[in-house]
């Protein structure tokens, strides 16, 4: 899907109304998201449970979804999601097109290197989705084989983990607007790998889709939000807002409403 700016309903100012201001000098993000007057929020409208745009209302919904609005009223400002994908959101946020990406973003070496990130807020397992009617992939030992085409989504954290773990499967990576889904519809690859909120969007939305469960916890890998390098007084105000949500139960009370309890990280 490309990316586009996307006002959300409420206090959110379209984006043809206020063009997008340059990039703020490094160290002075707080006080530009305070003058602009809204906080703008990067995020992935594909991705269950935690920034989902509803196909059947065009509702954006998830756990993400709800924190992005509770730190934008915690600011005292009109929030605008500014949509993306885990290609592009650091250069988003490098470009200042958004102030923070809300989209759980896996805390990854190299995206460290160019981003910082909050206290965690989840983490997940990596899983495997394949089609019931196919037969070479029963188990989780039947992936790394000659002949096994394994797909993943360009930019997510199973690009790195696959690459370095697949020894003798091929990896087939994804690029927007196509999608690992399609790709195993289509023959063009034998399972994709995911994590728990997307692979459990796959067994409530198609019936062909099987999950492949992980040896103890493969690829485990923390979620938190992303702001942009060099912000500390930003970064501390999201870790802030992150704290009290986790003391006021306020974060695990969005994980319970979109199903994403066990994977929440508590302290």
């Amino acid at each position: 899907m490309p990316a586009l700016s996307q006002p959300v309903p409420g206090p959110a100012t379209p984006a043809a109304s206020t063009p997008q201001a340059a990039a703020p000098i490094a160290g002075e993000r707080l006080a530009a998201v305070r003058a602009r007057g809204r906080l703008q929020v990067c995020m992935w409208p594909e991705y269950f449970a935690i920034s989902y745009r509803n196909p059947r209302n065009g509702a954006l919904e998830g756990i993400d979804i709800d924190m992005a609005r509770a730190l934008a009223a915690r600011l005292g400002l009109p929030l605008h999601f500014v949509e993306t994908n885990f290609a592009e959101f650091m250069d988003r946020l490098e470009r200042g097109d958004c102030d923070v990406a809300m989209m759980a973003v896996g805390v990854l070496p190299a995206r460290q290197a160019r981003v910082d990130f909050s206290r965690p807020t989840m983490a997940s397992p990596v899983y495997g989705v394949t089609s019931k009617d196919g037969p070479r992939i029963t188990r989780w030992e039947d992936i790394d084989q000659p002949g096994i085409a394994v797909a993943v989504a360009a930019g997510t954290l199973m690009e790195p983990l696959m690459r370095q773990t697949l020894q003798r499967a091929e990896l087939v990576v994804v690029s927007p607007p196509n999608t690992r889904e399609a790709e195993v519809q289509a023959g063009r690859a034998d399972l994709f790998m995911s994590d728990f909120p997307y692979t459990r969007r796959m067994l409530l939305m198609h019936d062909w889709a099987r999950i492949i469960e992980p040896p103890g916890r493969f690829g485990e890998t923390a979620y938190a939000y992303a702001v942009p390098k060099g912000e500390a007084a930003w970064l501390a105000e999201v870790d802030a807002f992150v704290a009290a949500a986790k003391a006021d139960g306020s974060l695990a009370a969005a994980a319970a409403r979109h199903g994403l309890t066990p994977i929440l990280v508590r302290d």
